[in-house]
């Protein structure tokens, strides 16, 4: 039930993403006063590996890294009842809600989780005439390559699972921001037409949703932006307010800063366009924003606002999109970058004699032009060690392994001094989006309870 009465909710952030470090996620629950612990988890192409594994094996679909963080999370969380909120169900909640019920079970803990579902909407999309939003191409036209499309859910589902008790909700694809706004909708009884605080919960949510990055983290740039003590980075906590004003602060004791700089960057990081930022109960207005520094590692912001969110809900559809064929090679000393070059050479004239099949091939020379390409790196002096990388999209697993095992040639069949090859070939997963009306999709909630 809300409680009306409340004034203030104190939210930690406990991931930023799939593979996140888990100490600092342990730091907030002991020593960060907080009632909720927020694990924000998965990146667009994720939940596509996700369903992958589920096909595989219909217990699995779920962050492997679940019961790693659980069992190191949820005896503190529970005895200092601390909620939980996290999208690592990935393709499959329901599946992780039961093992964290077991986790809970073998620990001695007695635990009600709550899973969301009916982000899985493959069906939906196999059977319409859809068109990604990217590409402008048809969905059908990549046909039995579509492995996943999962819809953003917003924050009602994740309400209804904390309304029924539950000390951990898990949920698959949701709207980052909606993970930390649906506590404040919970607890302080938002309205869901309120658009002006939705609008603000949408910046708590994106403040806070990659972790570490507004700690200091993605941030640090010796001699212009020092950040202390990185290799214990603190994660950040939310205070947040009725009316959805934050302040952004961290463990005193914890590695790392926030200033009104990070912040700034934080609230910033992937938008488009900050007067319309969609989410899926909100188009979020970030022009007005305010930050202010109030104190050492306290940070003041307001004035987010909104207006009434769109009649659809994003898709993010995954699907396979041919393989990757790599090769890499190393060389150091005098006139490596010359050698290194020569070796390019040699495998872009050899994948022609030999007929390999791509469609399409990138020649890099990672530490010259890998990153900006060669027109930004012209002017610069030449390394002493360059390491050469040829990559290339190919329509078969086969052909793809054929590109690296070229690059490996080159140790006796190559300019002098190469060393350190590798190859690999792998499935390319790609994404698009698609925009899906929203009353096709029907989200519930299943609940689970361990006893000790």
């Amino acid at each position: 039930m809300p409680h009306p009465n409340r004034h203030s909710l104190r939210l930690g952030s406990g991931a930023g993403y799939s593979g996140d470090r888990i100490e600092p996620a342990l730091e907030l629950a002991e020593l960060g006063d907080i009632d909720y612990l927020i694990f924000e988890w998965l990146a667009e192409r994720t939940i596509a590996l996700a369903q992958q594994a589920k096909a595989r094996d219909p217990a699995a679909g779920f962050d492997p890294l679940l019961e790693t963080r659980m069992r190191a999370v949820l005896p503190t969380c529970i005895a200092k009842g601390i909620r939980i909120v996290t999208n690592m169900g990935a393709a499959n909640p329901v599946a992780a809600a039961r093992a964290t019920a077991a986790i809970a079970a073998d620990l001695g803990l007695q635990l009600k989780v709550a899973a969301v579902i009916g982000d899985d909407v493959v069906d939906i999309i196999r059977s319409g005439s859809y068109v990604f939003e990217e590409s402008g191409s048809p969905v059908a036209s990549v046909g039995d390559a579509i492995i996943s499309a999962n819809a953003y859910l917003g924050v009602a589902p994740i309400c209804d699972a904390l309304a029924t008790g539950a000390q951990v909700v898990i949920t698959g694809r949701a709207g980052d921001p909606a993970l930390f706004m649906a506590p404040l909708v919970h607890e302080f009884g938002w309205s869901m037409d309120d658009w002006t605080r939705l609008g603000q919960g949408v910046v708590v949510g994106h403040l806070l949703e990659c972790a570490g990055q507004i700690t200091g983290g993605y941030f640090a740039d010796p001699g212009h932006k020092d950040v202390p003590e990185l290799a214990r980075l603190g994660f950040p906590i939310g205070e947040v307010t009725s009316d959805g004003e934050i302040v952004i602060t961290k463990v005193s004791s914890a590695g790392g800063r926030v200033t009104e700089q990070t912040c700034k960057e934080q609230l910033l990081y992937e938008i488009h366009d900050p007067r319309q930022y969609f989410q899926p109960d909100v188009i979020a207005d970030f022009s007005e924003v305010r930050i202010e520094e109030i104190g050492l590692d306290r940070v003041l912001v307001t004035g987010g606002t909104g207006t009434q969110a769109s009649g659809s809900l994003k898709v993010s559809v995954g699907y396979v999109d041919g393989y990757l064929g790599e090769g890499q090679i190393s060389y150091a000393g005098g006139g490596a970058a010359a050698r290194a070059r020569l070796a390019i050479e040699i495998v872009r004239e050899r994948l022609r004699l030999t007929g390999v099949q791509t469609t399409e091939l990138r020649f890099d020379l990672i530490g010259i032009d890998s990153l900006h390409g060669p027109n930004l790196s012209s002017g610069h002096v030449e390394p002493y060690e360059v390491r050469v990388r040829v990559a290339g999209r190919a329509d078969s697993l086969a052909e793809a392994i054929r590109i690296g095992n070229e690059v490996e040639t080159l140790y006796t069949n190559g300019p002098a001094g190469g060393g350190g090859a590798t190859k690999s070939a792998r499935e390319i997963v790609a994404v698009q989006s698609v925009l899906l009306p929203r009353e096709l999709i029907t989200p519930t909630v299943v609940v689970i309870e361990s006893q000790p």
